[in-house]
């Protein structure tokens, strides 16, 4: 019994060492919730003086009530003292937790006036951002709008959301010291948004529009995260907040684009399409099939709106960088195609371009192969299809080298490693799934009988 007592004490002492002395504690605040800081200090002050307490009364009877000779121990089912002494500091110790939790929440439901709105869009695994326009005012939304071009379901016939800032990445910028109050829906399942430096989370619950507010109070750039266990892709699901000085907000602002805008896109016309597309063929081959000699991939066949994120990507650096030799190369192509309307007609050129499969070059295991792709199924579909909704791109078909190539990069944060390629970043975290000797050429020899 007296080693039980030490081992209880000690216990107690490593547990506190192990509080006071441990690296894994708040991030620095960034907003003006300190007193959320100040309700879970409360909390653990509570807890660890009772944790302490207990344990070390506990101690003390192991050791003073052990067994001895002639020692006879005394039996009493009652005492009211004891039972009024417990129920008071109990009553005393859970009032102190609630009791500054309640002030905090009270001010968290009232939002203040001046307080800016924006919404955040959560879906598997995907965030994206609507402000409202120069009217102040959201329009109307219906998951039944949703689409490859309207991915935030706006109503198209309502006025008022003709002039709402679209923001289809999962980056939003946010002035410093500005109050804000974000409008939280999901188009799918339970998400929860939150912003470990905010101190802020909330639920989002289809077919609820919920809420939290903040005020930003250190620029910089913020992680956030899905508390909400939402599926396979849940601890992927990333998103950022860059807190900006107010002159650098409205700069980011003022390059953001309208509903009305992203309406308002060129109609790509494939005939006008061809010409500019002779500078894509030398690589990627007239009839859009690519070439290993070139390493340029297959693009007949290929989702455009994958195409087009991916363009982009290239023009403004966030694919070809450091230890991307081929992105490098497409990285100045791109630019060739920077205006939309050319962008839309060489896009509507590959369309019409004939999509056969592409050789199969990868020797793998495809058996085990279809155990790995059970993963990649979730997002780019059963069949390797791709899925807009999920920002997954098709792989069936496409050029087995070439995913083959990418997967590695992924694995090696040659792709993903940029902080604005949130996608890259998300495939970091699923490549480095295909860990075993083989695993990409035999995930790749199971893609290639999905034809």
């Amino acid at each position: 019994m007296v080693v039980l007592a030490v081992v209880i004490v000690l216990l107690v002492i490593g547990s506190l060492i192990f509080h006071f002395a441990s690296p894994w504690y708040f991030t620095t605040l960034a907003s003006n919730w300190s007193t959320v800081d100040f309700t879970v200090n409360v909390t653990f002050w509570v807890c660890g003086i009772v944790f302490v307490a207990v344990n070390l009364f506990t101690a003390y009877c192991v050791w003073r009530f052990r067994a001895r000779k002639g020692n006879k121990a005394h039996y009493e089912p009652e005492s009211k003292k004891l039972e009024i002494i417990l129920t008071a500091v109990t009553t005393v110790g859970v009032a102190a937790m609630l009791t500054p939790g309640l002030f905090v929440w009270a001010r968290f439901v009232n939002v203040p006036q001046d307080a800016k709105e924006f919404e955040a869009v959560g879906k598997q695994w995907h965030w994206s951002f609507r402000l409202p326009g120069a009217d102040n005012q959201f329009g109307a939304v219906d998951v039944r709008h949703m689409s490859v071009d309207n991915p935030l379901g706006i109503d198209p016939a309502d006025p008022k959301g003709q002039d709402d800032i679209v923001i289809a990445s999962p980056i939003v910028h946010l002035a410093k010291d500005q109050s804000v109050k974000a409008l939280l829906r999901s188009t799918d399942v339970l998400h929860d948004f939150a912003v470990a430096q905010f101190r802020v989370k909330m639920d989002l619950v289809p077919g609820q529009v919920t809420y939290q507010w903040f005020t930003p109070t250190v620029a910089g750039t913020y992680e956030i995260l899905c508390e909400e266990l939402c599926g396979a892709g849940h601890f992927a699901m990333r998103g950022k907040v860059v807190v900006d000085e107010p002159d650098a907000y409205k700069k980011w602002l003022d390059t953001q684009p309208t509903f009305a805008q992203t309406q308002a896109r060129p109609v790509g016309n494939a005939a006008a399409g061809t010409g500019m597309y002779a500078v894509c063929s030398a690589c990627h081959g007239q009839q859009g099939e690519g070439s290993q000699q070139l390493n340029a991939p297959k693009l007949a066949g290929q989702e455009h709106w994958y195409m087009r994120r991916q363009l982009r990507n290239f023009q403004q650096q966030v694919r070809g960088g450091q230890g991307d030799n081929f992105g490098a190369q497409m990285a100045p192509m791109s630019q060739t195609v920077v205006d939309p309307a050319t962008l839309e007609n060489v896009l509507a050129h590959i369309d019409a371009l004939p999509d056969s499969p592409s050789p199969i070059t990868v020797i793998g295991d495809a058996d085990r192969g279809r155990t790995y792709f059970q993963t990649c199924s979730i997002c780019h579909g059963d069949r390797g299809e791709g899925r807009w909704g999920t920002n997954a791109p098709r792989l069936a078909g496409m050029n087995d080298w070439y995913l083959v190539r990418q997967l590695e990069n992924f694995k090696g944060r040659v792709r993903g490693g940029h902080p604005n390629d949130i996608y890259g970043d998300q495939m970091y975290m699923m490549a480095n799934v295909l860990s075993a000797p083989n695993a990409i050429n035999d995930v790749v020899a199971y893609i290639n009988t999905l034809r």
